[in-house]
């Protein structure tokens, strides 16, 4: 039996998932949580929570501007080596406006740079060349910095996301999914039975952010919404 075949029988016996499963929260490895926790609250990281018991446990919790995964600090919490952490990306939307703040901050950040052959590699810098992405494309553009034990963190310029992998969390992007959502709720409403408009742009959000097509959206838009509607309007 040909490979391919096995991995598609594979494939087929395993049900699609239902559950969201989110990454939400990253272990960095480091080994002065004191001084770890001033440089990510320095870059104007929020502190979500300072946790300890005893001397040999410690949890400090940060969160970067806008992003939706936190990072986890501390003492006895991992067996990784501090400043074994490579790779880990933080996406903006301006690469220059991200590089200029992180300056501001005082943090030792990269020129911008690609990767040859657009092969991502984080070992040191070996892949990588000077300059912007020559072909100016979302997501092949980056600067990086490390943290003071060494874990190394990649800033990658995102501006147009890959089909389903969601949209950008800035104003701009928003802007326009919500007149989008404005076109379609009023083909719906136009037929619809009463409901509260709320109830059918949410669930169009989250689907086009899930990477649903408009069309899907809107279907799943308006089972919801009849679903629910009766008991929004009591």
């Amino acid at each position: 039996m040909a490979s391919t075949q096995m991995s598609s029988e594979r494939a087929a016996r395993i049900p699609a998932a239902t559950a969201d499963f989110k990454v939400e929260v990253v272990a960095v490895p480091v080994s002065d949580v004191d001084r770890a926790k001033r440089f990510y609250e320095g870059l104007g990281w929020r502190v979500d929570g300072d946790f300890a018991a005893g001397d040999e446990w410690r949890a400090v919790q940060l969160t970067p501007p806008g992003s939706p995964c936190s990072v986890i600090i501390g003492k006895g919490l991992t067996k990784a080596a501090p400043g074994n952490s490579s790779g880990a990306f933080l996406v903006v939307d301006d690469l220059d406006a991200a590089r200029a703040e992180l300056v501001a901050h005082g943090v030792d950040v990269s020129e911008p740079f690609h990767f040859e052959n657009d092969l991502l590699q984080f070992t040191g810098t070996k892949g990588r060349v000077p300059g912007r992405d020559p072909k100016g494309r979302s997501y092949f553009s980056f600067v990086s910095f490390s943290d003071p034990d060494g874990n190394d963190w990649v800033v990658q310029e995102v501006t147009t996301r890959f089909p389903g992998r969601g949209f950008s969390s800035d104003a701009a992007t928003l802007t326009e999914l919500l007149r989008e959502a404005e076109e379609h709720h009023g083909a719906y409403e136009a037929t619809a039975p009463k409901h509260h408009w709320s109830g059918w742009y949410a669930p169009y959000i989250v689907a086009r952010e899930r990477g649903k097509s408009p069309e899907e959206a809107a279907r799943e838009a308006a089972l919801h919404s009849e679903r629910t509607s009766g008991h929004a309007l009591k």
